[in-house]
């Protein structure tokens, strides 16, 4: 859950490298492990993402000429499994700003964009040669525009549209999560509060 204090990123455009992940149906215990999840702090769960396929020295998130890439290029069903939402959290503090798949399991989808993780859906042909041109060349960039719902890496001859609906798509570019949507209502909030009986409960 979100903490008042905690400001999501806006996302509008940004250009990074990537990782390709050429595995499908990659599941939420995957990505973050159960034994995480003791923690009660929303940060650090970073240190814990693939824990399990990163003691594989050949993991690709173990080859360093990945280092800093923002973007995980996936197979399709990516997120399936249990709804922890600490997978997307996990893979948010890595440093990752986007997942591209063909597919997404939906609470997985939803809890990532519940917090500005974008999951980018494009079709497995076009993930598929995003993912060959991302092994083969480390230092591709590939640029996800929230603005113009494209994804572009002209190196890889990619450059395609991705669904996201209109309110999403707004909320992701203004960097407004759950509690600052309704922070937008703070002034009518107060007032309220401000009117109710004094032996109420009072927000605080």
């Amino acid at each position: 859950m979100p903490r008042a204090g905690d400001r999501m990123r806006a996302l509008t455009a940004f250009t990074a490298r990537a990782v390709p992940l050429d595995r499908a149906d990659v599941d939420t215990d995957q990505i973050i492990p159960s034994d995480w999840l003791k923690r009660i702090e929303r940060t650090g769960f970073g240190a814990g993402l693939f824990s399990e396929w990163r003691k594989d020295p050949t993991f690709v998130l173990n080859d360093q000429r990945y280092a800093g890439a923002q973007v995980l290029v996936a197979g399709a069903n990516f997120g399936c499994g249990s709804s922890r939402e600490h997978a997307p959290w996990a893979l948010e503090d890595w440093g990752f700003r986007a997942v591209v798949a063909p597919s997404f399991a939906d609470i997985f989808r939803n809890n990532s964009l519940k917090i500005g993780l974008l999951p980018v859906v494009l079709d497995a042909a076009t993930v598929a040669t995003l993912l060959r041109a991302v092994e083969a060349d480390p230092a591709l960039e590939v640029t996800i525009d929230v603005d113009r719902l494209r994804v572009v890496a002209p190196k890889a001859g990619v450059d395609a549209p991705f669904p996201l609906d209109a309110f999403t798509r707004w909320r992701l570019m203004e960097g407004l999560d759950d509690i600052g949507l309704s922070l937008r209502h703070e002034a009518d909030i107060t007032r309220y509060e401000a009117g109710r009986a004094s032996w109420l409960p009072k927000v605080v």
